[in-house]
């Protein structure tokens, strides 16, 4: 029998996904963060990128994009809190595209409204989920 962690990830809109995984793989404020059962408690803030959840008898892991939150891993939950959390399967290629093209604009029109500092975090949101799209495309 395959060990399993039960795993919910949620955003202020919805929850995206709540049941079983074999391991989790998401992008921490450190680096990538690989979830297994039985792993010792943690708390630490994510970046925006893709979560991996491989779902027992699913070839397929599941891919949902999140831009930022929080990661709880308590013994048997594992709970994304996600700022913004999108299903891989709904991801937009050419509304991700035109986030970093404004992005990019905002960044090097000096007399714009918009801070750097904002302009600089959508800009890594939106690189974030066409990565996202790259690694759905690669399947």
């Amino acid at each position: 029998m395959t060990m399993t962690v039960h795993v919910d990830v949620v955003s202020a809109e919805e929850s995206i996904f709540s049941g079983l995984a074999e391991f989790v793989v998401l992008p921490g404020e450190a680096g990538e963060l690989g979830i297994l059962p039985g792993h010792m408690p943690l708390m630490t803030r994510i970046k925006p990128g893709a979560v991996r959840l491989k779902v027992p008898q699913q070839d397929q892991e599941e891919l949902i994009f999140v831009a930022g939150g929080i990661l709880e891993v308590q013994p048997g939950l594992v709970t994304v809190l996600a700022d913004t959390a999108i299903r891989g399967k709904d991801l937009d290629e050419a509304k991700a595209l035109d986030a970093k093209r404004k992005a990019e604009e905002a960044m090097s029109d000096k007399s714009a409204e918009m801070d750097y500092a904002r302009a600089q975090a959508e800009l890594a949101e939106a690189v974030a989920q066409l990565a996202a799209i790259q690694k759905l495309r690669r399947r």
